[in-house]
């Protein structure tokens, strides 16, 4: 695919993504060392998933022509010139007589046949999101590499950088943009390709796998239903503003179309410099949809309650991604420089980002914006005075099995802002005045609450009465979701 890399950046469009703030950065106190990072960063702009409010009043377009860059790309393929009796090998630098390069354009046929160069998939990464991706890979670049010096500048090896994507083309490829703003190719050591990650769906956990956890899917939907019969009275006083856009149907969370699909369709529209109707402009009416969908898809994530329904969904929807998290984090504690491992960079959605922040009792009640991103930082204390190490610990160490009491703490950044932890609050479990800086245990420990000792036990599910099953999850959902108030601007 084609990758977008030449041009300056589009200063034009802002609402739609959020770039890294690398001034803005605030620097850790002097004691502290920098020693590995963890982003999770939502894909760029890309396409509304489905095709809405396309006709009079609102023609929001059906047909969005906002892909030209990715059109053209290149494949290695098995070559018909090979020996008869030769098997075509593809290692991972694909070269040699067996292997040819293929080139072909991708177009998006219409229904009744006709093709348009520059036409988006529904949900497709645009070239917007490309730049923006691309932006996002190079403001890490500035502040990682040329700024805090804590990267190096050539990349040599896929040890020392860790790439991740869910398996969804438009995570795939900002990843790519990503990757190639951080390191362009005039900065990889001889030989270098980066390996991007990807898990089979049953293993994904980049995102609350409802497909391989059917107590997680029945417990959302529990959650949902709650959340439309608390919010949907709210919303009807937007029907005289909005229901003239989708064909005269109600505002409604399970409405036709669902509010989650409006909020989706008007953030993509803004986000490309589509114009949207000026109901939608209004202070309130947009940011009482945003209320109701984030308390729709999220309730479930909130601080848990005396049913410990909410700390259930956050243990099965986040908890395997976060216990990943930990440990990958306690290993280089105890590895140090041992572990090569860096920087560690997973391309995801806009529901990781809002359920891990959500389950760490940090999220903005936003829906996340393009690139938004949410940053786990470990650092360890600098040595003062330290004694030099014994024969014995010279050689734990070189087994990667460090014996020494470094102390190691985490920052979580969000939105580029920090987050303290309110497990951590306690003296004793954050670097004394700076409340942001959660000491490793502290944070193992509440992963470890979060973390299932059998996830697929917990997960299982066997159908008795579907039916009644959800009406339960349901009414317990509704003892936690609160009674909305209607905004005194949104009439």
């Amino acid at each position: 695919m084609g990758l977008l890399g030449g041009s300056k950046p589009n200063n034009s469009i802002k609402r739609g993504h959020v770039p890294l703030d690398v001034d803005g950065y605030p620097v850790a106190p002097p004691e502290l060392e920098l020693e590995q990072v963890h982003i999770y960063v939502r894909h760029g702009e890309r396409t509304p998933v489905g095709v809405r409010m396309a006709d009079p009043p609102a023609n929001i377009p059906e047909h969005w022509m906002f892909c030209n860059t990715a059109r053209q790309f290149r494949a290695a393929v098995a070559s018909a010139t090979a020996e008869e009796g030769q098997v075509a090998s593809f290692p991972a630098v694909q070269s040699g007589p067996a292997v040819e390069e293929l080139r072909a354009r991708r177009i998006v046929e219409r229904r009744d046949g006709t093709a348009a160069v520059g036409e988006c998939l529904l949900g497709e990464l645009t070239d917007v999101g490309r730049e923006s991706t691309y932006h996002f890979g190079t403001a890490l670049r500035k502040l990682y590499i040329d700024r805090l010096k804590f990267l190096p500048d050539v990349v040599h090896s896929n040890d020392e950088i860790y790439l991740r994507s869910t398996n969804m083309p438009r995570t795939i490829e900002s990843l790519q943009q990503i990757t190639h703003g951080l390191y362009p190719m005039t900065k990889h050591a001889k030989d270098f390709v980066p390996l991007l990650r990807i898990r089979n769906g049953k293993d994904e956990n980049l995102f609350g796998n409802t497909l391989a956890c059917k107590r997680l899917e029945i417990l959302q939907v529990g959650f949902a239903h709650a959340a439309a019969a608390a919010w949907n009275s709210t919303l009807e006083p937007l029907d005289k503003k909005i229901s003239k856009y989708i064909g005269g149907n109600p505002v409604r969370l399970d409405g036709k179309p669902r509010a989650s699909g409006i909020l989706d369709t008007i953030r993509a529209a803004e986000a490309h410099g589509v114009d949207v109707p000026p109901e939608f402009k209004e202070k309130g009416v947009i940011d009482l949809i945003e209320k109701a969908v984030v308390t729709e898809w999220f309730a479930g994530c909130e601080t848990p309650s005396t049913l410990d329904r909410t700390e259930e969904v956050r243990r099965l929807g986040m908890g395997p991604l976060l216990s990943d998290l930990s440990e990958k984090m306690q290993a280089k504690a105890e590895k140090g420089g041992i572990d090569p491992t860096k920087i560690l960079i997973h391309s995801t959605h806009d529901t990781c980002l809002a359920g891990l922040s959500n389950t760490l009792d940090i999220f903005d009640e936003k829906w996340p914006a393009f690139t938004a991103a949410i940053t786990f930082e470990l650092f360890k204390k600098r040595a003062t005075n330290a004694r030099p190490a014994s024969p014995w610990q010279n050689v734990l160490s070189l087994l990667g099995r460090s014996q020494d009491n470094t102390e190691h703490y985490v920052r979580v950044r969000y939105q580029n802002q920090n987050k303290p932890l309110p497990h951590c609050a306690e003296e004793g479990k954050h670097l004394p005045g700076s409340p942001e800086f959660c000491t490793l245990a502290a944070f193992r420990e509440r992963v470890q609450e979060l973390t299932p000792d059998d996830w697929e036990a917990e997960c299982a599910y066997t159908p008795v009465n579907k039916q009644k099953e959800r009406e339960e999850a349901q009414a317990a959902a509704a003892q936690v979701i609160a009674k909305p108030q209607l905004p005194a601007d949104s009439d």
